[in-house]
């Protein structure tokens, strides 16, 4: 199945360098481009793509903002796109709320062409995908601006001891193939439990996983 992008930048150039690269895949088909969050909005709801690449600053509306719009739609729109984040910085500020308003992940923009069209496969295939230094960005976010949680959330009990093993291991950053190794487990026994996980806790993806593992008292920001 072929994988519909569109491309949400301010840069020209960046917009025509994706656009190239994505085309040349032959599971991947660039349908549409936007110079800013606005423009991007229209054009998602216009060409009902799987994926976009958003750009978290840029003028008239940022990446944030047109998450938010495509995640969140009015009454009447049920396309929802995956959204992956595009950024320049590892410590964007926008982080933290971008993962809240529903982005699949972030990637930087000078990461490799390899790494661009995977992390397109890996959100289209329905699976977050954040970066370890993404990952590093968004506990310390949440250790500066939020109050450490003493007692664990009651979600927590429907958690067996394994998931809730896979479910910190998560927030810690690992991947499904270091959690195997960790736990002496298949990688697709680790992928089941994950399922598990966020169907239990009524999660939609890893990064809303990481979200609710600090956020639950599970994991302690600092702890190691």
């Amino acid at each position: 199945m072929t994988i519909r992008v569109i491309i949400v930048d301010d840069q020209s150039m960046v917009r025509a360098g994706f656009a190239a690269l994505l085309s040349a895949q032959s599971d991947i088909d660039v349908v549409g481009e936007a110079p800013d969050g606005r423009k991007g909005v229209e054009v998602s709801r216009s060409t009902h793509p799987d994926v976009v690449l958003m750009d978290v600053r840029m003028p008239e509306m940022d990446g944030l903002a047109a998450t938010r719009e495509l995640l969140d739609p009015p009454r009447g729109v049920v396309h929802r796109p995956k959204v992956l984040m595009l950024t320049t910085f590892d410590v964007d500020d926008y982080v933290y709320a971008a993962l809240q308003a529903g982005a699949s992940g972030f990637l930087l923009k000078d990461a490799p062409p390899t790494d661009l069209i995977a992390a397109v496969r890996v959100v289209a295939a329905g699976e977050a995908l954040l970066a370890p230094t993404v990952t590093k960005r968004l506990i310390e976010d949440f250790t500066r601006t939020r109050p450490v949680r003493r007692d664990r959330s009651p979600q927590l009990k429907s958690l067996t001891p394994r998931e809730l093993e896979v479910l910190e291991l998560i927030a810690r950053g690992l991947s499904n193939q270091e959690i195997a190794q960790k736990l002496v487990l298949a990688e697709q026994t680790v992928k089941t439990h994950i399922g598990r996980v966020l169907a239990k806790l009524g999660l939609r993806d890893r990064a809303q996983a990481v979200i609710f593992a600090y956020e639950s008292g599970l994991v302690t920001p600092g702890e190691q």
